[in-house]
């Protein structure tokens, strides 16, 4: 009968241990997988644009792009409805004009209590596309690019920093904040991959090395 007590303690004692001593070994082998990489998808679409030299900024105009932004739900036109997608706590006027509100800069990281404080930015400059092949394009489909709201082309931005970034691409200019360059330099693929736009070598280059800071996000 002793010897049965003792065989039961040693056997209740051996399923408590089990479970201590598998957790970490558990947990080691899950920090020994590699982490999925965010900027995958992105590197995938750069991989099929076509590179190029760029074109001739002959006969560019941002009319030839936007004489104006286009409506897109009753009276709010392109522009206004960015900032209010963009913004927090946004207020809107009768003829949807926003009056107040906040918004972040997520390229310099700055908030923005006015709205004449904020720009609504093409991430590929209009510029930018026209010698990427948009120049080629029809008006209609220049005129589509310009008020794109499916893409990520647009976004509402501090008007300091829309100005120092104006038709530059990549490999000239990047957002001060490089927690966004993973973000940015996403957006700009998807939308060139989109519209089938070139890219230039060094563009090309500076678009990977963005695409780095994806890592394990």
């Amino acid at each position: 009968m002793i010897f049965l007590r003792q065989t039961v303690r040693v056997a209740v004692l051996t399923l408590l241990v089990i479970p201590i001593t598998a957790i970490p070994q558990a947990a080691a082998d899950s920090r020994k997988r590699p982490q999925a990489d965010a900027g995958a998808p992105a590197r995938h679409m750069l991989a099929q644009l076509k590179v190029a030299r760029p074109l001739s900024i002959r006969g560019y105009s941002h009319r030839r792009f936007q004489p104006r932004w286009a409506h897109h739900k009753g009276r709010c036109d392109a522009r206004e409805v960015v900032l209010v997608r963009d913004g927090r706590r946004v207020r809107r006027n009768a003829a949807c004009h926003p009056v107040k509100g906040v918004w972040y800069s997520p390229y310099d990281g700055k908030w923005l209590k006015s709205e004449k404080q904020v720009d609504v930015d093409h991430v590929v400059p209009l510029a930018y596309a026209w010698r990427s092949g948009a120049g080629r394009w029809s008006q209609a489909r220049r005129r589509a690019f310009a008020n794109d709201l499916t893409r990520p082309e647009l976004i509402a931005v501090s008007h300091s920093v829309n100005i120092a970034k104006g038709g530059q691409g990549p490999q000239s200019w990047r957002p001060p904040r490089r927690g966004y360059w993973c973000r940015y330099a996403t957006s700009w693929i998807t939308v060139k991959h989109h519209y089938r736009l070139t890219v230039t070598r060094k563009e090309k280059v500076a678009l990977l090395n963005m695409l780095r800071t994806c890592r394990g996000r």
